[in-house]
C-alpha cells in the first residue's frame, strides 16, 4: 500500500468515529476536500515518478548507454575487436569488457555482477532453474566455433600428434617426448595451460573423462598469452591455447606469437590413413580439427538493453564477419570453403 492510500484511509476511518452533528457535517465537507486535494497531489506525484521511470529506462537502447561485459580470457582478441567495432559504429554506445577465468566469468554472471558474459561453458541445469526462481531468463546464444591449439617449441620437430597421444599425455599414460617420437632429443613432456580455473583445461578433462587431478607435469600460468611466451622459451613444454590468439593474419600481436611457436597438427580419433590436421577454419567448420568447442553469448538482462542489442549484432553479418576475420568459424553466418590444391 502506497503512502496516499495510508493518509486516504486515515482520514476515512477518523471520519466514520465522529457523530454527524452539525459542526462535523461542517468538518466532514473539509475532510472530503482535504482527501481530494491530498489524492490530487498523489496522483501527480505517481505520474512524476512514471515520466522519471521511463526516461530512465530509456537511457539505455539497444545501441546506446554504459554496460560491462565478462568474457573468457581466451577470447580476449576476438571480443576486443567486436566491442571495438560495435562502439565505432554505434558512437552512443560504450561497452566495458572484462576478462576473466571461466570460473570467475560464470560466478560473476551468477551474482548478476554482469548481465553479459562470453564462455565456451552452458549453464547448467541447475543455474538455469535457479535464475528462473528469481525470475531471471538466461538466453544462451551459440557465436561462434572455436579451436584450442596445441603449440610447440621451435627447436621441437615434434609437429604431427594423434589424437590417442595426446589423451594418453592427459591420462599420464605419456610422459616423455620420446614416447611420441623415439627420435626426439627432448625430455620429459610440461603441459602449460592458462589458469586453473581455465575453460581450456576443463575442456580435455570433460573430453578425456578426466575425474582427479593432472599430473605434476601439468602446470598453469595466468593466461593464454603467457601460454606462448613460456613455450616460446622452453624446448620440451607442450602448450594448449585458443586459437583465436595466433588465428587473425591482419593482427600484428597474432602475427607477432605465431611466429614464436609451433602449431601442432592433430590426426582424427577414428581414422588413421596418416592426415593431419591443424586448428584452420575449414578444419575447424567440419570438425576434421578433433578439439573445437562454441562459444556462447549469454544474456540475463530483462529488457532490450545494451547488451542484447551487442549480441544481435555479434550474432548477424558485421559480427559475423569479424569472427570470420579472426580466424574462428562464424555460428549463423553461412561460410564458402575453397580448397586449395598444392
Amino acid at each position: 500500500m502506497n503512502r496516499v492510500s495510508v493518509i486516504q484511509n486515515f482520514i476515512i476511518i477518523a471520519c466514520r468515529n465522529k457523530r454527524l452533528t452539525p459542526s462535523n457535517l461542517v468538518n466532514r465537507a473539509i475532510s472530503h476536500k482535504l482527501l481530494l486535494y491530498i489524492s490530487l497531489i498523489g496522483l501527480i506525484l505517481f505520474l512524476a515518478s512514471c515520466g522519471s521511470m521511463g526516461k530512465k529506462a530509456t537511457n539505455e537502447t539497444a545501441t546506446r548507454g554504459n554496460i560491462r561485459i565478462v568474457a573468457d580470457e581466451s577470447f580476449q582478441p576476438l571480443i576486443e575487436t567486436e566491442v571495438f567495432t560495435f562502439t565505432h559504429l554505434y558512437t552512443g554506445a560504450k561497452i566495458k569488457p572484462l576478462f576473466k577465468p571461466e570460473v570467475d566469468v560464470i560466478n560473476d554472471f551468477m551474482n548478476d555482477s554482469v548481465k553479459v558474459i562470453v564462455t565456451s561453458k552452458k549453464l547448467s541445469d541447475y543455474q538455469i532453474q535457479y535464475l528462473r526462481d528469481t525470475q531471471i531468463i538466461a538466453r544462451t546464444t551459440t557465436y561462434a566455433y572455436d579451436a584450442l591449439a596445441l603449440i610447440t617449441n621451435l627447436n621441437n620437430k615434434d609437429t604431427l600428434i594423434k589424437y590417442n597421444t595426446v589423451k594418453d599425455i592427459f591420462l599420464g599414460k605419456i610422459k616423455k617426448w620420446k614416447e611420441v617420437n623415439e627420435k626426439s632429443k627432448m625430455g620429459d613432456i610440461r603441459v602449460i595451460f592458462d589458469n586453473n580455473k581455465s575453460g581450456n583445461i576443463r575442456y580435455f578433462k570433460e573430453l578425456f573423462d578426466i575425474k582427479d587431478t593432472l599430473g605434476s607435469k601439468f602446470f598453469a600460468v595466468s593466461n593464454n598469452a603467457e601460454v606462448i611466451n613460456f613455450v616460446s622459451r622452453n624446448p620440451d613444454a607442450l602448450g594448449i591455447i585458443s586459437v583465436n590468439w595466433i588465428s587473425d593474419k591482419n593482427d600484428s600481436l597474432s602475427l607477432s606469437f605465431i611466429k614464436k611457436v609451433n602449431v601442432v597438427a592433430v590426426a582424427q580419433q577414428y581414422i588413421n590413413d596418416g592426415s593431419y590436421y591443424r586448428p584452420q577454419p575449414g578444419f575447424i567448420y567440419d570438425k576434421e580439427y578433433p578439439f573445437v568447442r562454441e562459444i556462447y553469448l549469454i544474456s540475463r538482462e530483462t529488457f532490450t538493453g545494451l547488451g542484447s542489442g551487442f549480441i544481435n549484432w555479434a550474432c548477424g553479418e558485421q559480427g559475423q564477419r569479424v569472427v570470420l576475420k579472426s580466424g574462428l568459424v562464424p555460428a549463423t553466418m553461412p561460410i564458402r570453403l575453397v580448397q586449395i590444391k598444392h
